[in-house]
């Protein structure tokens, strides 16, 4: 059956830590409550007017917060950021903690500012991710590694921390180029498609995935797919509330290194900008659209976001109990397709 997690959001930095803290402990529990079955947390350091709390040590408290059956997931740490040991180590233990329902979702990160703050040069973060995809399931599997790379260097190490889930957690690449993709293919368990990509850019990066994972003698399965969705009165509601509470954040990715906009057009012209991907409308709108997308691509967990940092927790909580309400009970129960969908070429 086709599983729905929900992205926990960053906030502004007016909202003080401590209480950021408990508005998540009671987003995470009403989504539970509304049938969200995986928990998910993104990644940035030194972001000025914005808080992202780190996943690491989140993640490992709230694994005493939900119930045995909901999944925590990484989505995304910034991989190229870390040494691969530090890393290796740090999600093996948040894997025992979270007594393995942790995923591992890592992507390359966009901007240049946090490569510089931390003194990793930018143009080496692609080999960088290669290189610890390729050394850190060596660290959670064998009991002494050797490693001459690019990057880094090891002699007959010896690992001290296995992950509790064999042979190590589930790893999802993010990313939006093809490259990373491909990546994903190579290296991962899994794609985690990012809410931008069209339906029928989906399916290209899932035959790409799909062929890659042939060739590693890997089966191919339903895939976690991201999408941006408000529930409104009407779609003229909804997509009035979606600019009110994310068209700022939709400026400040662009600004920030995110090169799928153009700040002036989503200034402009935001409703243009996001109609190819945001699910908007009233609940029948967003249960078609949904269904249609988990009918149609081998999707599960479908992963939703519907906290902004324009959003009180109030609204947040209404926006899930309104999904929970009006749009879940048709999406849990139909079952996740496991193949990508042909396309006939004219």
């Amino acid at each position: 059956m086709v599983q729905v997690g929900m992205l926990i959001s960053d906030v502004p930095r007016s909202v003080p830590p401590e209480q950021q803290f408990q508005d998540i402990l009671r987003i995470v529990g009403e989504a539970e409550q509304n049938g969200f079955t995986y928990i998910a947390i993104g990644q940035h350091f030194l972001y000025g007017d914005l808080r992202w709390l780190q996943p690491v040590p989140l993640l490992a408290r709230l694994a005493a917060h939900v119930g045995k059956d909901t999944k925590l997931v990484t989505q995304i740490m910034i991989g190229p950021l870390y040494h691969p040991v530090v890393l290796a180590e740090e999600i093996a233990t948040l894997d025992i903690v979270t007594e393995g329902r942790l995923i591992f979702g890592v992507g390359l990160g966009y901007r240049p500012d946090e490569f510089d703050y931390l003194g990793i040069p930018y143009k080496e973060r692609a080999s960088r991710l290669d290189e610890m995809l390729e050394l850190m399931p060596r660290l959670w599997t064998e009991d002494a590694v050797t490693h001459h790379g690019r990057h880094w260097t090891l002699d007959d190490v010896r690992p001290h921390i296995q992950p509790v889930q064999k042979p190590y957690p589930p790893i999802w690449v993010g990313a939006h180029a093809m490259a990373g993709v491909r990546r994903a293919g190579k290296f991962a368990d899994a794609y985690a498609v990012p809410p931008e990509t069209p339906p029928a850019e989906v399916i290209k990066r899932y035959t790409v995935v799909r062929d890659l994972f042939a060739e590693r003698g890997k089966q191919f399965g339903p895939q976690p797919l991201r999408r941006n969705v408000l529930v409104g009165d009407s779609k003229e509601h909804a997509l009035a509330e979606y600019a009110r509470v994310a068209k700022g954040r939709y400026v400040t990715y662009a600004q920030r290194g995110l090169d799928l906009y153009d700040p002036r057009k989503l200034e402009q012209e935001f409703a243009e900008a996001v109609s190819g991907h945001v699910v908007l409308g009233d609940a029948d709108d967003v249960t078609a659209q949904l269904t249609d997308l988990v009918t149609t691509l081998p999707v599960s967990p479908l992963l939703v976001r519907p906290q902004w940092p324009t959003m009180s927790a109030d609204e947040t909580v209404e926006a899930i109990r309104r999904m929970g309400r009006d749009v879940l009970p048709s999406i849990l129960p139909l079952p996740a397709r496991s193949e990508v969908p042909v396309v006939e070429h004219s």
